[in-house]
Parts: structure tokens; C-alpha cells; sequence
């Protein structure tokens, strides 16, 4: 890995994750190419960024869960190649009931450049310290649909203050939300903002 990126575990003490497309539980339905370890990596400045957002979380009674941070142009490339291919039905009902594969292109859910691989986004969740259990947030990740969507109709009172919360933790860390997706959150003043990177996370 380069020197100037680290695993988050390493430099946020006390933060979970659960790296999807490391795993058979994501939208492909198997492990993406480029994540080789199920792990979180980013850029130390995301990585410092993040520790004050799992400090700030503490105080509201949140840990953070991180499910995806730095993503290999290779990952992406493969998300596009996915959807060039047969529909099988598999993953479509939890994660693209509305939409064909193809529309995830068009609709921002997935993108051909992904602010992802320049290292300093992360798709992330709270969670309830003293149960470890997940706040309720009206749909899962990458969820593609426009209940996703901040300020979306459809999710309850207490699904939205958790959607602001995170909201507020993270944008007041340093961070800008993304319109279409309520996990996702990249840093304002990247180190890379015109760099898509493609090693493996190894």
C-alpha cells in the first residue's frame, strides 16, 4: 500500500467495519476484484478525519461502522462489466428493486470514476454503543433507490434524526454528503481530488 494511505483499524482505535465488496454480501453477489482483505483503507487524512467523527459519534451515543473506504479502479471497472451482464435476479430485490443493472450508471448510484479510488470517501452507518446494535436507518447499503436519497420520504421520524445525526457528525468532521446516498461521505479538501488509484487492497 502506499505510505501516504493506511488501514483505518490501524489509526481509528474502537471502529468497526464490515468490508462488503470483500465479501459474497454485496450487490454483485461475490468478492469485486482489487479487495483482497476484508478491510478499510484510506488516506491518513481521511483516516484522521474519521477519528474525530468517532469521537464526535461517542458523544451522541454512536459508534461508526465503516463498509467501504478505498476502492481499486479495478473494483470499478468490474461493477461495470456486472452490469453489462444477464440479469439473474439474485441481489436485484434488496439492492436495485426499481431499477435495471444498467441504471445504476445513469441513476449516480455507481460511478465509472468513483470518488471512492481517490482514497478519501468512505460509505459508513451508526451504531448504538451500549447494545453494538445498528441505527435504524430506513434501508440497507447501497440500497438503490430513492428512499436512499437524504430528505427522502418513506422512512420513519426516528430513521430520519438517525440520517441527520450522521449527517451532522460527519460534515462536521470535515466531510460533504452525496445526494442519492445516505452512507456515503467523502472529505471536502481530499489530497487527491484528480487521482483514481488501482492497487489492491492487500
Amino acid at each position: 500500500m502506499r505510505d501516504d494511505f493506511a488501514f483505518v483499524d490501524e489509526l481509528v482505535p474502537g471502529i468497526r467495519w464490515d468490508s462488503k465488496y470483500a465479501t459474497w454480501d454485496n450487490f454483485t453477489g461475490k468478492p469485486v476484484d482489487g479487495y483482497e482483505v476484508n478491510r478499510i483503507a484510506g488516506t491518513r487524512i481521511l483516516c484522521a478525519a474519521l477519528e474525530n467523527a468517532r469521537e464526535k459519534a461517542a458523544t451522541l451515543g454512536f459508534g461508526l461502522l465503516l463498509w467501504d473506504g478505498y476502492r481499486p479502479q479495478r473494483a470499478v471497472d468490474s461493477f461495470l462489466r456486472w452490469s453489462e451482464q444477464p440479469e439473474d435476479g439474485r441481489r436485484k430485490l434488496r439492492h436495485y428493486p426499481h431499477i435495471d443493472r444498467a441504471e445504476m450508471f445513469e441513476n449516480g448510484y455507481v460511478a465509472t470514476k468513483s470518488g471512492h479510488s481517490r482514497g478519501s470517501t468512505v460509505d459508513l452507518t451508526l451504531y448504538h454503543l451500549y447494545t453494538g446494535e445498528l441505527a435504524q436507518m430506513g434501508g440497507d447499503h447501497d440500497l438503490m433507490d430513492s428512499v436512499s436519497h437524504h430528505g427522502a420520504p418513506g422512512v420513519t421520524q426516528a430513521e430520519a434524526k438517525n440520517r441527520l445525526d450522521l449527517c451532522s457528525i460527519m460534515e462536521s468532521c470535515g466531510f460533504r454528503s452525496y445526494a442519492c446516498e445516505w452512507w456515503h461521505y467523502a472529505l471536502k479538501d481530499e489530497p487527491y481530488p484528480d487521482t483514481y488509484f488501482d492497487f489492491p487492497i492487500a
